[in-house]
């Protein structure tokens, strides 16, 4: 006998869609505020410059 566990597409509301709406929103802006995109927002830390290679060719 097969059971479904959990609710279906039937039983889902407009409030838990606006829930899971604003869910998402709150999980996207704590991923961007603890990882920034701009590297210019990080504390200002030592610059690390790339080098060429280090064998002559």
């Amino acid at each position: 006998m097969t059971r479904w566990i959990g609710s279906s597409l039937k039983d889902f509301t407009r409030l838990d869609f606006l829930a899971s709406s604003v869910l998402t929103a709150a999980l996207f802006i704590a991923a961007l505020l603890l990882f920034p995109a701009n590297h210019e927002t990080e504390g200002k830390g030592p610059q690390v410059t790339a080098q060429g290679p280090l064998s002559p060719r």
